[in-house]
């Protein structure tokens, strides 16, 4: 399911777009896919980013503009005894040479710095994507959690009803008592516990695709989905993240932009202002009463002479901003490197967990309590030893519920990890899909 962004730029589109995320989430049960969607179109912090790169890439082509030439008039001698209203005016025209030389270089930095506002709305498109994922595996995951321990609460409760019966006969001894009391307490506290972190995490996905009033509304599945039977191996994974990673392809452009402003620097390093102006000068004069007229062109050539400042300091500080940046790029390859590495790692080992507690730890606590319960039924086991073995199961889902958790959020990672999206090996819109599941609403 492929996911896509918009750019609102009016209160009709603003409006529009609020329908449409109304009719997606009101009172609906939300996928991974369809929360994903809401934020990349919803979430008001993405659109600055977006309104932010139109703002970027005004900056970067304003820079590469011709200044405006200078017009200066200047009327001197008002009122001059015998010559009317005044004795003369002069007119210039001045224009930045060094403007015109450079406009080729400018508009190459001009070029490379629009492709980097570009960039960064995208890297923060990924971002928000893989957070939202993120949020909605949390958000379902407690709330899966949530029903493993109501459950849990249940057999507590249950069985602390048994032991005070038993109290009242004489069977079961204080201690004995109460210890079921306290299971059952401690699974009340942590029952609250997790419905109130599971509210939180429905906040924070609520955050993420940017929802308020009515739209809260939403409903995310009592469980994760299923593990796949398997994971894919990624033998050329640190390759296809140097290829695609958007951090790596942004460090590249500032390598390139620097190298450029470096270039344009040691040009200018000894001209650093040059006008050419250009004007004319009318002069009157009263010549025993007859008025005299003379018009005089002019061009004139003004540069700063490089005594004090030769340029050198810039150069340096080129060649300085240069190795910078260059070596930011290279600390960002091997980062990456690492990143996509570690990212593959989670992947495949937190599935292997996950299906090890799917297909070898669950099904031995099934079949313990079973066993159990038939042992009960001959009058072998106690109603106690069977309680307890029932809790070690239901202890047993948690632990297989959170390590399906941590697979789905290394599933995310592992996208975020080739193609960016911010700290923690981010997100992106291209993050693989997350199908199936309950469709059961909160």
């Amino acid at each position: 399911m492929g996911q896509d962004a918009v750019l609102l730029m009016d209160a009709a589109a603003i409006e529009a777009n609020a329908k449409r995320v109304h009719a997606m989430v009101q009172g609906k049960t939300l996928n991974a896919d369809t929360a994903v969607q809401v934020a990349l179109i919803n979430n008001r912090g993405l659109q600055a980013a977006y309104a932010q790169m139109g703002v970027s890439s005004a900056d970067a082509w304003q820079s590469i503009m011709q200044p405006n030439p200078i017009v200066a008039i200047e009327v001197a001698g008002l009122n001059a005894s015998g010559v009317g209203a005044f004795r003369s005016i002069e007119g210039i025209v001045a224009n930045n040479l060094l403007a015109a030389f450079t406009q080729k270089d400018r508009s190459r930095q001009a070029d490379i710095q629009f492709r980097q506002a570009q960039l960064i709305a995208v890297e923060e498109t990924l971002r928000v994507a893989v957070e939202t994922r993120r949020a909605w595996v949390d958000a379902v995951a407690a709330f899966e959690t949530a029903g493993l321990i109501r459950d849990a609460q249940s057999t507590a409760d249950a069985a602390s009803e048994l032991a005070a019966r038993l109290g009242d006969t004489g069977f079961l001894n204080k201690a004995d008592q109460a210890r079921e009391h306290a299971f059952y307490a401690e699974l009340t506290g942590q029952r609250a516990q997790a419905k109130l972190a599971a509210t939180l995490a429905k906040e924070t996905l609520t955050r993420q695709m940017g929802l308020w009033g009515s739209d809260v509304n939403y409903f995310v599945p009592n469980n994760l989905p299923r593990l796949p039977g398997h994971v894919h191996d990624r033998p050329h994974i640190e390759r296809d993240a140097l290829k695609s990673r958007v951090d790596l392809t942004l460090a590249r452009l500032e390598l390139d932009s620097m190298a450029k402003a470096r270039g344009m620097t040691e040009a200018t390093r000894y001209v650093t202002d040059l006008e050419l102006i250009v004007g004319v000068e009318h002069e009157r004069e009263n010549e025993d009463g007859r008025i005299e007229r003379e018009t005089t062109p002019q061009v004139e050539l003004e540069f700063a002479i490089p005594i004090f400042d030769s340029g050198k300091a810039r150069l340096k500080r080129a060649e300085a901003a240069y190795l910078l940046a260059a070596h930011q790029l290279a600390e960002r390859a091997v980062n990456v490197r690492s990143e996509a590495r570690a990212a593959h790692a989670s992947y495949v080992g937190t599935h292997q967990i996950a299906r090890h507690y799917r297909n070898a730890v669950l099904p031995l606590r099934q079949t313990i309590e079973e066993e159990a319960l038939l042992s009960y039924n001959g009058m072998i086991t106690n109603t106690f030893e069977l309680l307890a073995d029932t809790r070690a199961r239901l202890n047993s889902n948690l632990m297989e519920a959170n390590a399906r958790r941590d697979f789905w959020l290394a599933d995310a990672n592992l996208v975020a990890a080739i193609y960016g999206g911010g700290a923690g090996a981010g997100g992106g819109a291209a993050v693989a899909s997350i199908a199936g599941g309950s469709t059961e609403e909160h």
